[in-house]
């Protein structure tokens, strides 16, 4: 889950009834993705293209959706896209200088 302000259980409050939201979560296991990581760009984008090219009408039922889904995400698959990744050590260490120790400077 991303860390946006809606995405945690006290939004359950705010839609459910407190008996509700509180069987909801805790069904819940939330694992949050990191706040500054490029590869969740990368998976974004993936969401989105399933989003605008398999789910972007009215499904009618689950088993449409899985069959709709298992579809798109084979077809999808059997043509994949590389990634140009340009986010390498070198520039992370200048992006991100003030999340990474100075190793020169313990020596």
């Amino acid at each position: 889950m991303d860390n946006l302000n809606t995405h945690n259980t006290a939004s359950l409050y705010k839609a459910f009834p407190p008996e509700e939201a509180r069987r909801i979560a805790r069904k819940l296991e939330i694992h949050y993705t990191p706040k500054h990581g490029s590869w969740l760009d990368i998976a974004e984008i993936g969401i989105n293209i399933m989003t605008r090219e398999c789910l972007n009408r009215r499904i009618p039922d689950i088993e449409t959706l899985r069959a709709e889904l298992k579809t798109w995400n084979e077809a999808y698959n059997s043509a994949p896209t590389e990634i140009n990744w340009q986010f390498s050590n070198e520039t992370s260490r200048i992006k991100l200088k003030s999340l990474y120790p100075d190793i020169d400077r313990n020596q």
